[in-house]
């Protein structure tokens, strides 16, 4: 479960990686609570919050791709991630000081969502450079689990501090904790990275990126369930926040509950993927069915703490959807051409938010229980259609059909394969 920790360079970036995700999820949920507020609790506030900083992947994460197939992944991290960083100290010096105002905020969403943009795709596509393709299924999942237990740990102290000293201090311990996964990217051997050769710069790079995705179905079908799936069914930044406050009264300690059990079911969604050897279709799909089932009956739960144990099997059904898509990209694609597959995969992942964003503020703001429900009934309509289009065409029982193929023709098609 923990082989890719062997490996030295991704030991250094996990050990930074772990801090740095604490400190944005403490982020993350006092950014959410200032602006509700700064706004008297408005939804729609949090939701034009959430479009800012998502805004920027719709024009910057495949161009965060080209980069990543051009440059050393390695230096344009070391950059990209002070510069977050001092994003994080900003806002947190507004608000210690008392001059903050609801601009400020959407201003430095703004920011952080330019640099996360570009961010994204180079952290994604590094991946494989440290631990190489035959723990990269591993990597993505150990990824994942970080990312989770952070999402446990950083919730629940940012409740607790922000109720005790306020949300400023937060964003202060966040711009600190940056200074961990700066100084584990800059600690890493060089020697050990197993990088690709960087492409030439010539014209024409973005559109080949999406012209090669193009030509793949498999690539296509992913990718167009993560886009509505993550646009209308995972937005719980935004709708835990809601449901906390609008429908159950609760204060800042209990948005970070709803959270932190949301991060509790990740947790172990994610911890049984880094058990898996390689990603399946058929996982996916049901995955995504799933999920959508459990967030609808999530949000017809009558009390905060049924809803929050609810929220334990969505997370689990929602990482296992999103690290069976994630390995299945990477894995399916070329070295020359990972970087700009990943700034598309992003977009798709990412990209959907300014529309979902605003569209789920103004779902909450005429019923508080609206935008969980409908984000659910959307994800499990969208991938049940996926699902039969699918059987239909043979995609997922295939697999099972087919009769051992010679060694020429079995690698000839290994990468439209491996999504299944």
């Amino acid at each position: 479960m923990f082989g890719s920790l062997g490996i030295h360079n991704y030991r250094l970036y996990a050990s930074g990686q772990i801090i740095s995700l604490v400190g944005v999820w403490m982020q993350r949920v006092a950014q959410d609570w200032l602006v509700l507020e700064l706004s008297n609790g408005s939804p729609m506030a949090l939701g034009i919050a959430a479009s800012l900083q998502f805004l920027p992947v719709l024009l910057l994460s495949m161009w965060g791709g080209v980069l990543a197939d051009r440059m050393d992944k390695r230096k344009l991290l070391l950059w990209l991630e002070s510069a977050l960083g001092i994003c994080a100290l900003a806002l947190g010096l507004l608000d210690v000081t008392g001059v903050v105002q609801l601009w400020h905020v959407y201003l430095l969403c703004l920011l952080l969502g330019a640099f996360s943009a570009v961010e994204t795709p180079v952290r994604q596509s590094f991946v494989v450079e440290m631990v190489g393709r035959d723990s990269l299924t591993n990597a993505v999942a150990l990824n994942s689990m970080m990312f989770n237990l952070a999402r446990i740990i950083g919730p629940a102290i940012a409740g607790v501090t922000i109720v005790a000293i306020g949300t400023g201090w937060v964003f202060l311990a966040n711009a600190i904790s940056f200074v961990g996964v700066v100084g584990g990217i800059w600690l890493m051997r060089t020697s050990q990275l197993q990088r690709s050769d960087p492409i030439p710069r010539e014209q024409g790079q973005l559109l080949s990126g999406l012209r090669y995705v193009r030509n793949r179905p498999d690539l296509l079908t992913v990718m167009l369930l993560v886009f509505f799936i993550a646009t209308f069914g995972m937005n719980f930044y935004m709708t835990l926040a809601i449901m906390a406050r609008n429908v159950f009264g609760g204060d800042a300690d209990a948005y970070g509950l709803l959270s932190t059990l949301i991060a509790v079911g990740t947790l172990a969604g994610a911890t049984w993927a880094a058990r898996r050897k390689t990603p399946r279709l058929s996982v996916f799909i049901g995955s995504g069915v799933v999920f959508g089932a459990l967030e609808i009956v999530s949000g017809m739960m009558p009390t905060m703490l049924l809803t929050g144990l609810m929220m334990i099997p969505v997370g689990i059904a929602m990482m296992t959807f999103n690290t069976t898509a994630n390995a299945t990209i990477q894995l399916a694609v070329e070295p020359e051409m990972r970087g700009r597959v990943m700034g598309i995969y992003m977009l798709v992942f990412l990209g959907g938010n300014p529309v979902g964003g605003p569209l789920m503020g103004w779902l909450g703001e005429i019923n508080g229980r609206a935008p969980i429900i409908i984000g659910g009934a959307v994800s499990m309509l969208v991938t049940m259609t996926a699902w039969i289009i699918l059987i239909r065409r043979g995609d997922i029982a295939k697999p099972r059909l087919r009769r051992k193929a010679s060694p020429e023709k079995a690698a000839a098609r290994e990468p439209a394969e491996i999504a299944s």
